[in-house]
């Protein structure tokens, strides 16, 4: 039996197969409006990526805001759970995680066999996020990595104070419009800064402690994350394929529960 994570967020759904410890297939596709439509299009990707059927024998783990909803999955779990069991597959020496979601940001502590320990999040608002950070590229009109990239050239950071994402595209535009017009590549560090310090504010609320680790899609941003180390004064640790953290930790816990014999 095959163990499969699924990972229901607002903007993408994402998919792993494990076969015991050996990850053999991954997916990342666009979440529909019905959480359930998303699931069953990713676990079926996954399968075909595979070559696989579901009645060969594979027990499924659903996680993300949807989770609860995915009929097809034998156990749902908590995000944070996920995100502990998965970033720990990665990174066993990681003691805080901080994932950087569309619409939330969570931060994770776990412990030295990666387990959770303590977390806190932030989704009252979408500054701090990634749906924040698109509405933001639109406002400068240029794409995600073409920001990043020239955040690097930033000789200072423009102020960009307010902790409403409303009010903070105000203060973008009175950045571009102002004579001299703010430099892009400071507005941009300053729009990254902003991220950062509302990120930094969650951390301290449950104590920094490294290893620390970076997860989600705002994770594969080089220029924010480079200003967080900054902040942090020390590096972080970013998997490869940042996204599919919790649907990986999905399917550890999945992968647990064959080894525990149920759903067989």
């Amino acid at each position: 039996m095959r163990a499969l994570g699924v990972d229901i967020g607002s903007l993408t759904t994402k998919a792993v197969i494990l076969d015991s410890d050996r990850l053999i297939a991954s997916i990342v596709i666009e979440t529909s409006d019905e959480s359930e439509q998303s699931a069953r299009a990713a676990i079926g990707e996954v399968l075909k990526q595979a070559g696989l059927r579901q009645d060969n024998g594979v027990f499924i783990v659903a996680t993300g805001v949807g989770g609860k909803d995915v009929s097809l999955s034998q156990q749902s779990k908590s995000l944070t759970t996920c995100l502990a069991r998965g970033i720990y597959r990665f990174f066993p020496s990681v003691r805080m995680s901080i994932d950087m979601g569309a619409e939330s940001s969570t931060i994770i502590k776990i412990n030295e066999r990666g387990r959770l320990n303590d977390w806190v999040n932030q989704d009252k608002c979408a500054a701090g996020t990634g749906i924040f950070l698109q509405q933001m590229a639109k406002l400068m009109q240029m794409p995600l990595d073409e920001m990043a990239r020239l955040s690097f050239q930033a000789k200072s950071r423009a102020g960009i104070t307010s902790t409403c994402a409303v009010f903070a595209e105000s203060e973008v535009i009175s950045h571009v419009h102002r004579e001299p017009p703010t430099p892009k590549e400071d507005i941009i560090a300053g729009i990254y800064y902003s991220v950062v310090s509302r990120i930094i504010s969650l951390c301290k609320r449950i104590g920094i402690e490294r290893d620390v680790a970076v997860t989600g899609g705002v994770a594969r941003n080089s220029g924010l994350v480079k200003i967080l180390e900054d902040e942090l004064g020390f590096g972080v640790l970013v998997p490869e394929e940042p996204q599919l953290v919790a649907a990986l930790g999905a399917a550890v816990v999945a992968q647990e529960s064959i080894d525990k014999g149920i759903g067989r």
